[in-house]
């Protein structure tokens, strides 16, 4: 017997899978921190209904963590509502109750997780490892000699040209006032 997959929560053009921590928009995978999708899972287990500070306070930080809670929880809130391109002054999906908390507003949906089916993400570049950035001694040693050739070639290139009389020199042509 297998697991039924968790349902997804969808909102707008939005959706949540809290299992994989992922939020998408339009099916693709909207980057955002820790901490700002917990308090977006936190105000999506209750839409409607007021999610206080302190809630989020105990859920986010452990009794044993000092931080500064308010500018703290004030920046990942300011991040999910970026994420979701939702403003405090006109909210679309999450409302300020001032000194109280935070509420979701817009309607939310279970939408059940798709089975066996591969999901777009954003694909982001992954940094070459140390190995793959370090260039190998032989290319290393190889550079400074390409370059010594290639500037002796253009010494030796000019020289020849001056030389034999390739290059020319002639002063510009001398402008004359003619009188008026």
């Amino acid at each position: 017997m297998s697991a039924s997959p968790s349902p997804r929560l969808a909102f707008g053009i939005f959706e949540v899978d809290p299992v994989s921590a992922e939020l998408r928009k339009r099916g693709m995978r909207v980057s955002l921190q820790s901490q700002p999708f917990q308090i977006l899972c936190m105000l999506l287990e209750r839409p409607g209904e007021v999610v206080t500070r302190q809630q989020m306070q105990e859920r986010l930080w452990p009794a044993d963590t000092f931080v500064d809670f308010e500018h703290s929880l004030n920046s990942a809130v300011k991040k999910l509502r970026q994420a979701l391109g939702d403003s405090s002054e006109n909210p679309r999906f999450i409302e300020t109750l001032a000194r109280r908390g935070y509420r979701f507003i817009a309607p939310v949906a279970a939408t059940p997780a798709p089975v066996n089916q591969a999901t777009p993400t954003v694909v982001e570049p992954v940094p070459p490892s140390p190995a793959e950035a370090t260039p190998s001694r032989g290319a290393i040693a190889r550079w400074p000699r390409v370059g010594v050739i290639a500037a002796t070639a253009a010494v030796a290139l000019l020289i020849g040209g001056a030389s034999r009389g390739c290059f020319h020199v002639s002063a510009p042509p001398s402008r004359r006032s003619s009188p008026s």
